[in-house]
């Protein structure tokens, strides 16, 4: 699982430094490589074996649905394999540098299953955007998580989620 924010610079060749804990993860899986794609304002990094897997869930959607064309053509057609160099580095393409707006700095991202790449000022925008998108809607998430009675796993039984201003059952 990747997770945190790092800061890195993309050097003339276009190679970044793939953050140590993010080597570390890939390595325990036994990978040595990226599979690297444009993902809305970003590039997307995932793990051979974890790209395997969107492949697979892809290729379960209905293959005529025009939704699922599109999607499927925008993220396959402009993948690539991106192999880590012995300096922990991996050449991200020109072509998808540019459409993404990554020129020089880059703020990686980790997000689960895969490491995003971004451009300071699109990730900073994407911030402010989502930050006030989290202020005017109300998930009805509630955390953190209420406690969990004694011996019952967190996830144990359904739970219906209620209005914050819905009266208690009685």
């Amino acid at each position: 699982m990747f997770k945190g924010t790092y800061h890195h610079r993309i050097d003339p060749k276009g190679r970044l430094p793939v953050p140590s804990a993010f080597r570390r993860s890939l390595t325990d899986t036994g990978s040595g490589a990226v599979v690297v794609t444009l993902l809305d304002q970003c590039l997307a990094a995932w793990a051979p074996a974890e790209w395997a897997r969107l492949e697979a869930q892809l290729a379960a959607l209905p293959a005529f649905g025009k939704a699922v064309k599109a999607l499927t053509r925008l993220l396959v057609s402009r993948a690539t394999d991106c192999p880590i160099d012995v300096q922990g580095r991996i050449r991200l393409p020109s072509l998808l540098r540019e459409a993404a707006g990554i020129e020089r700095d880059a703020v990686v991202v980790g997000v689960l299953n895969r490491f995003e790449v971004w451009s300071p000022e699109t990730w900073a925008s994407f911030l402010r955007e989502s930050e006030r998108l989290l202020d005017d809607v109300s998930l009805e998430v509630q955390w953190p998580p209420p406690p969990s009675p004694e011996g019952t796993p967190p996830s144990a039984g359904p739970r219906t989620p209620r209005h914050p201003q819905a009266k208690p059952n009685r």
